[in-house]
């Protein structure tokens, strides 16, 4: 099962990061995300190991995987970055499966 439509409230524009290269960092064209998003400060855990603070999430479909430092304009166009993700597999339990993306 996964997260409903309906609770997905929020969009936000997510760009893949591809790299980086002679010009500095590359990107993926903009794709509009249906998202529930979460203004919350919280402490994760980047892929590198490190602790580092969150500013906000948002909780998504659970195939969106963006890769860390992808680009995300928020609903008030303020810019972040993907710190991490988290994936939610609700298996055959009656709980929906959801991705949640976590920004600087």
């Amino acid at each position: 099962m996964k997260v409903p439509t309906f609770v997905l409230q929020h969009t936000v524009q997510v760009e893949e990061y591809l790299g980086s290269g002679s010009k500095g960092d590359l990107y993926g064209p903009p794709e509009v995300v249906r998202c529930l998003l979460d203004e919350r400060t919280q402490q994760v855990t980047s892929p590198g190991g490190e602790i580092v603070t969150s500013g906000s999430s948002y909780i998504t479909r659970p195939d969106h995987r963006p890769p860390p430092n992808s680009r995300v304009t928020l609903p008030d166009g303020r810019r972040t970055k993907v710190i991490t993700i988290a994936r939610a597999d609700g298996g055959r339990l009656p709980v929906p499966s959801n991705t949640q993306v976590f920004l600087q």
